[in-house]
């Protein structure tokens, strides 16, 4: 085949180290700009980013040219570097070992991306944790409790 055509979307969920709200509402705005930059650098497009204090959440079209692996430790280094650079937190920032991803059809994706934007308002009801686990049952997604969002010690 001549050329290479995909079409794969991919919804992450990362979190901030230990899950402390240190993602404040005064750059949030900021650090979802340099995000999308960092994901449009790789290659890819973002389509919607949202989260809150201690979690984001983004819905990525990928290119195949990277694995979602890579992008997330590319995005994770990068944007906690940024972080720690602008001094925006007491300390060092880190985001949590690990992250979910979760594939989609183009026909879910305005869905996904309506609950992505609404994560203030889901967090009313739900803590992280839930939500973290409510996605794992639904794509059948085997985890061990015992290391699904495990604090440092």
């Amino acid at each position: 085949m001549a050329n290479t055509y995909t079409q794969i979307y991919i919804h992450y969920v990362f979190a901030v180290q230990n899950r402390i709200g240190l993602i404040q509402n005064h750059w949030r705005n900021e650090l979802y700009k340099y995000i999308t930059g960092a994901i449009r650098n790789k290659g890819h497009k973002l389509l919607t980013i949202g989260g809150v204090s201690d979690h984001i959440h983004i819905l990525v079209s990928m290119s195949p040219k990277q694995s979602p692996s890579d992008l997330m430790a590319d995005i994770k280094r990068s944007s906690s570097l940024w972080i720690n650079e602008n001094r925006l937190v007491m300390g060092k920032f880190s985001w949590q070992e690990g992250f979910g991803a979760f594939s989609y059809g183009k026909s879910q994706i305005p869905d996904i991306a309506c609950y992505i934007e609404k994560q203030e308002e889901h967090h009313k009801k739900r803590t992280f944790t839930e939500e973290y686990i409510e996605f794992l049952k639904l794509f059948d997604v085997e985890y061990d409790e015992r290391y699904v969002l495990k604090s440092v010690e």
